[in-house]
């Protein structure tokens, strides 16, 4: 679990800062239509929908932009057919990486990926080879001004929430099973709670430990992968040493 929260304390502070704007919506805009295709353009109906909306309206993406997407997911408008695709693979030191992708074009999106593996020092592996390392969950991440620790534990426990983390002084993580994320937030907002972000994650059942030099090595083929275009989420296990993340800002 901590290796999961490291990485997104990472994220929050530079990764989504990094991101051109115009990177951030095109990535969104990918989600939801997907997530309107499988099902459907109801948000009330659909949780994956609902859930990237909130996500893209945090963002500040136009209202028009998300209804586009929509109708385009569920065929109202002409739009881009995207195949949602996992490649696997290792990092330096061995870390397990995962890569999750939406794409019009799988020979384009292979191709980059196994490149950025390739580049950075990593090899892509065979389907299956690292997935069986990780755990699908539900995150959702709120403020940790808003609440105590006690009264977050009580709330988030009562809804379904499988653990807190409480790590990050600014931002705590509620991981709850996936079809719990939604009644999880929701009860966390009844409570006053405020919600940062609600997604469904990879969390690595163990984590790998490197010295700060591999440790850096992997977290920049992480952002590599994170800067194509077909890539929407990239995990791994590593262990990202304390002394690491607090030079990175953590």
């Amino acid at each position: 679990m901590s290796g999961h929260s490291k990485w997104s304390q990472i994220k929050r502070k530079k990764g989504r800062a990094d991101q051109e704007r115009g990177q951030l919506f095109s990535k969104l805009i990918k989600e939801i239509t997907v997530a309107a295709r499988h099902g459907g353009g109801d948000p009330e109906a659909n949780p994956r929908l609902r859930t990237v909306i909130q996500t893209a309206k945090a963002a500040n993406m136009p209202a028009d932009n998300i209804e586009r997407a929509v109708k385009k997911g569920t065929g109202e408008l002409p739009g881009v057919i995207y195949e949602e695709l996992i490649y696997e693979g290792y990092g330096p030191g061995g870390v397990a990486i995962l890569a999750l992708c939406l794409t019009d074009n799988k020979n384009r999106c292979a191709n980059d990926v196994r490149h950025t593996f390739v580049k950075n020092h990593g090899n892509l592996g065979a389907p299956g080879s690292v997935a069986w390392k990780f755990e699908t969950r539900g995150v959702v991440t709120v403020d940790a001004t808003t609440t105590s620790e006690d009264a977050l534990l009580t709330v988030a426990l009562d809804a379904g929430a499988l653990d807190v983390d409480t790590s990050d002084p600014a931002h705590h993580e509620v991981i709850t099973p996936p079809n719990s994320l939604e009644p999880v937030r929701q009860a966390l907002l009844g409570h006053k709670i405020a919600v940062t972000a609600a997604e469904i994650t990879r969390i690595p059942q163990n984590t790998v430990v490197l010295d700060e030099a591999e440790a850096s090595r992997v977290l920049r083929i992480m952002d590599a992968l994170e800067e194509l275009d077909d890539v929407q989420k990239v995990w791994s296990d590593l262990e990202i040493p304390e002394e690491l993340l607090a030079r990175l800002g953590g």
